[in-house]
This record gives C-alpha cells, structure tokens and sequence, in this order.
C-alpha cells in the first residue's frame, strides 16, 4: 500500500467504530474482523462512563487497561493507609508493600513537606539596549500586573493560594535581548497547570500593553516580543522529604546476613548511587517505579513528576540518587528528598471514577499529605529494592513474580500454573526454562512465540 493511502483528513470527526473500521482496513489487512473485535472488547460495558474515557483524549479507539492493585500497611507519620498503585511491572506492588510492612513495627515513615512553590515564565525579548531601564520600569509594572490577574487569581487566594513571588531576570547569555517574567505559585491542593498558565498569558498581554504605553520608553524600547507564557515542570521549591530509622540492631537478619553487615552493604550501595550516574539512573528509576504508580492511580502527571524530579537529581551539575543512607551513632537512617508537585482537586482527580475512589482510600488527602504518602510509597520501593540488591539478588524475586505472565504468554491452565509455581520454588526462572518445562508437561514442544 502507497504511503498517501494510509493518509486522512477528518479522522477526530470520525465515531469509534468507523475510526476502528479505517484502522484495520489500512493497517490489520490479514485479520481485519477478528482486530475490529479485539479492539471492542476493551470498550466499558457502562455508556456513560465509556463516553467518559471517549472525552478525555483525542482519536480514542478503546480503553488500555492497567493493573490496579494496592499495598496495604503503609504507616506514614504515624497515620496508616492502604495505597493505590497502578502498575504493569509485576514485582513494584509487592515490593512496596514489602517495604511498608517491614517499617511498620520500626517506627513506620516520617515526611515532611519543605515548601509547595511552582514556577512559571514568561519568556520576552525586549528592544531597548539599557537593562537598567527595564528593571526601573519593572517597579512600575509589578503592582500593575498583580491587579490585572485579580479577577483570575481572587478564588485561588480565598484558599489561601495565588501568586507569591515575581521578579524580572535578565538572560543576554542565552538569546540577545532576552528577559523572563519569573513566577511564583501556590495553588493549594489544585495541581494548577490551568491556573498558572492563565495567569502568566494575562501577564503577558498587561506587559505588551504597558511596555508600549510607558511614558520613558522611546523608539524600539517600547517594542517587546512575548516568545511564550508558560508553567514549568521543575519545582525545586515544591520539595517534600521522607525517612525511615530505627537501631541497626532493630534492623533484624537478612538469611546469614547480619544487621550490622546489611546496614554497611546498604549505605555503600546507596552510596554509589549518590556518586555514579550509571547505577543511579536506575536507583532513581526504582523509587518512581512506586511514585509512578501511585501518581496514576491519583490521577496526577506522573510524566511532569518524572521530568521535574530526574532534573532536581541534576540539579548539582551531576545525575544522583535522590535517596540517602547512613549509620551514626549506631542507627540506621534512610531518607528521601524529592519535588513533588500534585493535586487533589481538579484535572482526572474528579474525573476518573477511580482516581476518585483512589483519593477516597486515602481518606481525600490534601495535597501536602498526598506528597507526604507518595514520597514514602517511593522510599519503600527504594528500600525493598536496595535490600534484595545487597542480600539476595533482585532477580530471584523478580523472576518469582515474572512467572506469573510468562506462564499467561504460554496460555498455561489453571493447573500447570500451580504445578509450575511448585517446580520452579527453588530454581532460577527463565523465558526458556518455562517454555520447556511446559513442552514436558504437555508431551510436545512449544514454538518460541507461544
């Protein structure tokens, strides 16, 4: 088939079923019926909610299920919850509910939220050559655009929120003439993307208009470019921390290893991650293995988390773990400092009849003690993963949970799977070692694929 054959005009007009019928028509020609089927059989038995899911992306087709499941046992500041976590990978569940129940009896976890600061930019180039100008001209200006976004900020304040901070920076490094209008936000338990960019376009127009009406300005002075207003997903001020601690002696044994070893081997592997970018790449990706999950199952941006929190990792010049360990004085602490910036009002949060049922288990947090619970959720997938690192290896638990799907991949009957759940207690899983222990129960060999 051309390549113009596959091209369309007007496909978000189309409704689900004849966007399904284009689809397989040009891209499933070997088995367009049996795709056509597939496809809607993900489709919500509830037409209500289906047109629901329909309205909250664009060209939907049908619904893409995930996992979700929930780790009981976290005790977070003395207040014990059962956490959402929406997840496909197999071990991240059990691993966090690992680590929630072995702090339970040890003091369960402590957070703190530093500050709830978001930022956002207006990005401008200004015509005039004398900076000094413009920031005399900023002390104008400021009041100006405080009262100008009055009408849009007035309901966020009434909470308590609204904007707290904004300056002018100066920036000819990175582009001739170039100047940001720099924000500071609170917007309460709003995650607030909408608030905030609503804001900073109304700074931006109130700036052109005052730029080009001020009385001292002459010539290219009162010309000012507005290359862009918008929210940044780096909140180095949105800050929340959580830690563990007890006695090394509290710690308990871990097979034949001694509290006092596993503490050392502990320490020393998070270590490594504080100073090798190579293993805390994949330090940092455990801890959002469980932020992630929890974040989703919320209904937050757990991509604007991502980004937000692998920057502040780099914030030093240097790509580092987020997490901390050591043993003083004969304790063990280990904490977790991280920029979170979520909501629990507005967005999916009142949407998604899960992200609301998710919210309702939590008890409908606020949003500082939503921070509060998804940074420990993310300190407890980082302990359970450290401690099976340094005792006896992420693969054996890993792999234990791995059989699970590779048997569903092979169509294992209810019986094989107990019978392989049995043989393979005390053996090393693989891809391979399933497929031929499968052939030898069922008396034939088993293609690759399945």
């Amino acid at each position: 088939m051309k390549t113009k054959d596959k091209m369309i005009a007007g496909f978000s007009k189309f409704n689900k079923a004849e966007k399904i019928a284009w689809l397989v028509k040009h891209f499933f020609k070997s088995n367009p019926i049996e795709t056509a089927r597939e496809f809607a059989s993900f489709w919500h038995t509830n037409l209500e909610a289906q047109k629901l899911f329909d309205g909250i992306s664009e060209n939907t087709l049908t619904n893409f299920y995930m996992p979700y499941g929930v780790a009981p046992n976290f005790l977070v500041n003395d207040k014990l919850y059962c956490v959402p976590m929406v997840i496909e990978e197999s071990s991240v569940v059990a691993a966090a509910s690992s680590g929630a129940k072995f702090w339970l009896n040890r003091g369960g976890f402590k957070a703190e939220v530093r500050s709830m600061t978001k930022v956002g930019h207006v990005h401008f180039k200004w015509g005039g050559s004398d900076p000094v100008k413009l920031f005399s001209f900023f002390n104008v200006l400021k009041p100006r655009l405080l009262a100008g976004v009055k009408e849009i900020t007035k309901n966020m304040e009434k909470r308590g929120g609204g904007v707290t901070g904004l300056e002018l920076l100066y920036l000819p490094e990175i582009e001739e003439g170039y100047y940001q209008l720099k924000v500071d936000f609170n917007t309460c338990d709003a995650m607030g993307a909408n608030f905030i960019n609503s804001v900073l376009e109304a700074f931006a127009k109130i700036l052109d208009q005052e730029v080009a009406s001020y009385h001292e300005f002459e010539g290219s002075e009162k010309e000012v470019v507005i290359v862009m207003a918008i929210l940044s997903n780096y909140t180095p001020e949105c800050i929340v921390k959580s830690w563990v601690e007890c006695p090394v002696s509290d710690l308990g044994e871990f097979g034949e290893i001694s509290a006092p070893v596993f503490a050392e081997k502990f320490v020393c592997a998070v270590n490594i991650a504080c100073n090798d970018s190579y293993r805390a790449a994949t330090h940092n990706k455990g801890i959002y293995n469980g932020i992630d999950a929890v974040v989703i199952a919320t209904g937050n941006d757990f991509r604007a988390i991502e980004a937000c929190g692998h920057a502040y990792a780099s914030r030093n010049g240097k790509y580092v773990s987020l997490s901390r360990a050591e043993v003083k004085d004969g304790k063990f602490r280990f904490e977790l400092e991280v920029p979170l910036a979520v909501g629990t009002i507005g967005g999916l949060t009142k949407i998604h009849p899960l992200a609301k049922k998710s919210l309702e288990l939590l008890g409908n947090p606020s949003a500082e003690e939503l921070m509060q619970l998804i940074a420990s959720v993310g300190l407890a997938q980082n302990f359970a993963a450290v401690r099976s690192l340094v005792t006896t290896g992420i693969q054996k638990g890993h792999m234990k949970m791995h059989l699970a799907n590779i048997l569903t991949h092979f169509k294992a009957t209810e019986t094989e799977r107990e019978t392989a759940f049995d043989y393979f207690s005390d053996k090393t899983i693989s891809f391979s070692s399933v497929r031929q222990y499968l052939s030898l129960l069922r008396g034939h060999t088993i293609a690759v694929n399945g």
